[in-house]
């Protein structure tokens, strides 16, 4: 069966995620030194089946966990060549490219930022929500490690792909935000009923005042 979302999640997740990456960016700036734009999400619901044929062995996944406000995982994957060039940059370098594979100390740095990054969304998430949000440390690790270990049973997923630039064309690439489709509902939920709590205090009447 394929999962589908109507255009009212996919514009209520892209909204949800331009807010949290545009504040991401921002907390990414101040580690790397340089500025970055996280922007255009495009949204698409896959089975688990389809996400893991999109998964080649250069990707590296940062796992995030909901603990206050939502329950859900929440994975951050971005493509190996970008990990090891935001760790030079976190470590004050210039943002080389180094040969080689992944270290661990490639993998530390990254979980380091996405812990800043994702922290530094979930205030903007609370906002949103008008709810205290909560996220454990990230986990970094390689792709081929058992995805299903970090991300439970093996059900339907939302992909949220953006562009990941750092400026002085130190990158131009995709970062994804993947997640289980009944935690993007729940978000899509929340949003809507945020929107609507909105639309009602202005509506509602005011009352005149008797002089």
């Amino acid at each position: 069966g394929t999962v589908t979302l109507s255009p009212e999640e996919t514009d209520a997740l892209g909204e949800i995620g331009n807010i949290c990456m545009g504040t991401a960016a921002t907390t990414l700036f101040t580690l790397l030194n340089h500025k970055v734009l996280i922007t255009t999400p495009k949204v698409e619901a896959l089975t688990w089946e389809q996400f893991i044929n999109t998964i080649t062995d250069d990707l590296t996944a940062v796992s995030v966990d909901y603990t206050e406000g939502f329950r859900g995982s929440n994975l951050m994957i971005l493509k190996d060549h970008d990990v090891k060039i935001i760790a030079d940059l976190m470590m004050g370098g210039t943002g080389a490219y180094a040969e080689g594979p992944v270290t661990d100390l490639h993998l530390s740095a990254i979980a380091e930022s996405m812990n800043q990054m994702i922290g530094s969304s979930s205030t903007s998430m609370a906002q949103i929500f008008n709810k205290k949000i909560d996220i454990s440390p990230p986990q970094a690790l390689k792709m081929e490690a058992n995805l299903e270990d970090i991300f439970g049973p093996k059900g339907d997923i939302v992909k949220i792909s953006f562009r990941l630039q750092i400026e002085e064309n130190i990158i131009d690439s995709e970062l994804m935000q993947v997640l289980p489709i009944q935690f993007a509902k729940e978000l899509i939920a929340g949003l809507l009923n945020q929107e609507q709590i909105a639309t009602e205090e202005v509506a509602a009447p005011q009352p005149i005042e008797n002089k």
